[in-house]
């Protein structure tokens, strides 16, 4: 017999699942972006649209990776099955952290064309339908899998560093520490893809400010897959930017899906 409280992580599972076929970005939330050395970090992993959404526990199978950086070694994220928020650590040393986690591979089912296609205007993936057809696709039903890639940076006592690549197969790398570097406006983020430059792409931008409103807009990344983000002191922002391409042919045949998609997700706070 299940105990009731894995029932309920399991049928929590299953809602949360079926949602992100519906929902867009997912991210790491830290509740505080700037601690004092020695004080716990907490932070929420969401699902949602808009820069708000459902906090999702601690799920092993959903995990592909997590690990939080001070400096430039890894070190896992401990949590157990059932945590929110899912991460709860205490770094001992003053700096900029970076938490990055990858998820599995989920899939969702197109029933017809107009959720596929307008999430594929959203995220400027191109011409959905016409890539589709031009590689021999039936049409809906069809199974999209996607994967997240998701960091947050955090400020640590003094919150001196800088970012880097940590060998994720698409992430955003911050080109200046937005709690030490003068910003004068503006984050420059490179976005990367299999550790190159990803060149004009979009990048969606969630702005949070500190009344909660919320502004959305776009950027897109140049010629050496640099984006200028607008900034403002005393807001939260969130990064986004989706690829869309076709499975590796030996798991298309172990999913069934015909499309793979590629999050990458960047959450930061400007001090006030």
């Amino acid at each position: 017999m299940i105990r009731p409280t894995l029932f309920a992580l399991a049928f929590s599972a299953a809602l949360v699942i079926a949602a992100q076929g519906r929902s867009h970005e997912f991210w790491i939330d830290p509740a505080q972006y700037q601690v004092e050395t020695g004080q716990q970090i907490t932070a929420r992993l969401r699902n949602g649209e808009g820069f708000s959404g459902a906090a999702l526990a601690w799920l092993d199978h959903r995990i592909a990776r997590f690990d939080w950086y001070s400096g430039d070694d890894p070190r896992p994220v401990a949590g157990r099955l059932g945590d929110n928020p899912a991460v709860r650590l205490t770094p001992d040393t003053p700096g900029l952290l970076r938490l990055v986690h990858e998820t599995t591979l989920s899939k969702v089912t197109y029933r017809d064309w107009e959720t596929p296609l307008a999430f594929a205007r959203h995220k400027d993936l191109g011409d959905l339908r016409a890539r589709h057809a031009a590689r021999g696709l039936d049409d809906p039903p069809f199974t999209e899998g996607y994967r997240r890639f998701v960091k947050a940076l955090i400020g640590v006592g003094d919150s001196r560093g800088q970012d880097g690549p940590t060998g994720m197969e698409t992430e955003f790398v911050a080109l200046a520490n937005p709690y030490t570097d003068t910003l004068n406006g503006e984050l420059p983020v490179r976005l990367l893809y299999r550790d190159a430059p990803r060149a004009n792409a979009q990048v969606e931008v969630f702005e949070c400010a500190p009344d909660g409103t919320i502004r959305i807009f776009t950027v897109r990344t140049d010629d050496d897959g640099i984006a200028r983000v607008p900034v403002r002191p005393g807001h939260v922002y969130l990064l986004d930017a989706v690829i869309l391409r076709a499975p590796a042919p030996e798991l298309a045949d172990e999913t069934g899906i015909v499309w793979e998609t590629l999050w990458a997700a960047l959450t930061f706070a400007v001090p006030g």
